[in-house]
């Protein structure tokens, strides 16, 4: 007898996407990167993200794009960052894809390096295209005054996004994602605002464009036909004479001869962070699907696919992102508060997350604050844990801040030592 079971509705968030390289992602869906701050001793991935992400890929996402990966050991974003350089071991590496392909899903690196968004007590190196500091008002001092950067260390920049890319594909990753957005290093080379370059680095678009594409080629011709390459990017910086919408257009343009598979659409940076939400720009509609509306003029002449990522919770608006132009729909904090998410919207549509604004005025506290309130649930899973987010914002940055006093005694040392 047949079954009188009705099946579950279709939706186009499940259809799978086909990239030009050949990689075939099982639905439209992906878990956008994160910066999970959780590397163990030597900068490398332990058992807490490979927990996390064995979590996040039986949650049925498609694509799960990880947390920075900074290319340059003495360039981290944070005390915690992973590094995967020549000099990484690489099983570490090996193990984050395996529990990261564990439930089905596809998983690509993003790859970075910070520029000038280096923070003030961190040893290393704080580089830019211009010496010119993160503008956070009284906040600045938390960030290191940078160096205008010399043309050996631009080609030896290169260098490093390509080895990176090449170690992340012996490892067993899917794919990179080269990170051109919210302001590190690339972002500040398309940006005039931090590019004030007069050489062949700066001036016209085509200039400030030349090291993420001289990037892109790189990495390209170090990996497999068959191995993805992605670039992250500002749809707009939200800075008055930053980066913008136009600016963007003609960047994928320059892009799609150079054989990249996506271009995941964001915004802001640490100085505007309209990623979380903060931007106050009335295209923006900070409360979900925060640039959709920028995308839907994008993807209107793209010739590369596009990757939407900012504040959507529910599946309708991931449908109507889809019916935008859009290839692909990224989440983040909604999968960090549910890794289930994908799964559970096969049956229930009406399903979301909600996390509660965080109501302090400053808006790079705020910023720090919600990303701290992330990063809690980030540790929450990678313990095995259920997730808790009914944290208090700013709870979560006292514990992050003290987090990153113990994991900088730990980078200092590895990086004097090595």
């Amino acid at each position: 007898m047949a079954s009188t079971t009705p099946a579950a509705p279709t939706s186009p968030v499940f259809d799978p996407l086909i990239l030009p390289s050949g990689v075939v992602l099982p639905n439209r869906l992906a878990k956008a990167a994160m910066e999970e701050n959780m590397a163990v001793r030597g900068q490398v991935p332990g058992k807490g993200l490979f927990r996390l992400y064995e979590r996040w890929s039986k949650g049925g996402a498609g694509l799960l794009i990880t947390g920075n990966v900074m290319v340059h050991a003495e360039a981290l974003t944070g005390p915690a960052g992973v590094v995967l350089d020549a000099a990484a071991p690489l099983e570490p590496f090996r193990r984050w894809a395996r529990a990261a392909k564990s439930g089905g899903a596809r998983v690509w690196m993003q790859i970075n390096h910070p520029g000038r968004q280096i923070r003030a007590d961190m040893p290393g190196v704080a580089w830019g295209p211009s010496a010119v500091r993160v503008d956070l008002g009284r906040n600045s001092k938390r960030f290191a005054e940078p160096t205008a950067m010399t043309e050996a260390q631009i080609v030896a920049t290169v260098e490093r996004f390509a080895t990176t890319a090449a170690r992340a594909e012996e490892a067993g990753f899917d794919g990179v994602e080269i990170h051109a957005a919210h302001g590190y290093l690339l972002s500040q080379f398309l940006s005039p605002l931090s590019n004030r370059r007069t050489d062949a680095w700066g001036g016209a678009l085509e200039n400030r464009a030349r090291l993420l594409l001289d990037v892109v080629r790189a990495v390209r011709a170090a990996v497999a036909p068959t191995f993805a390459v992605a670039v992250k990017l500002n749809s707009a910086d939200f800075q008055r004479g930053g980066f913008g919408t136009d600016d963007a257009a003609r960047v994928i343009e320059m892009l799609a001869p150079l054989g990249v598979d996506l271009v995941e659409l964001s915004g802001g940076s640490y100085e505007a962070p309209a990623m979380t939400g903060q931007a106050g720009d009335e295209r923006t509609a900070a409360r979900e699907a925060y640039f959709l509306t920028l995308a839907e003029e994008l993807a209107a002449t793209s010739p590369v696919s596009l990757m939407l990522t900012g504040g959507i919770v529910r599946r309708p608006v991931a449908e109507q992102v889809l019916a935008g132009g859009v290839a692909l729909v990224g989440m983040g904090s909604a999968l960090a508060v549910d890794p289930d998410l994908p799964n559970t919207w096969r049956t229930e549509a009406s399903a979301a997350v909600r996390l509660a604004p965080v109501a302090i005025t400053d808006k790079a506290i705020a910023s720090a604050a919600s990303m701290a309130r992330v990063r809690r649930q980030l540790r929450r899973l990678g313990r095995g844990r259920s997730t808790r987010p009914s944290t208090n914002p700013q709870v979560a940055l006292a514990l992050e801040t003290l987090h990153q006093q113990g994991a900088l005694r730990r980078y200092r040392t590895w990086l004097a030592a090595r």
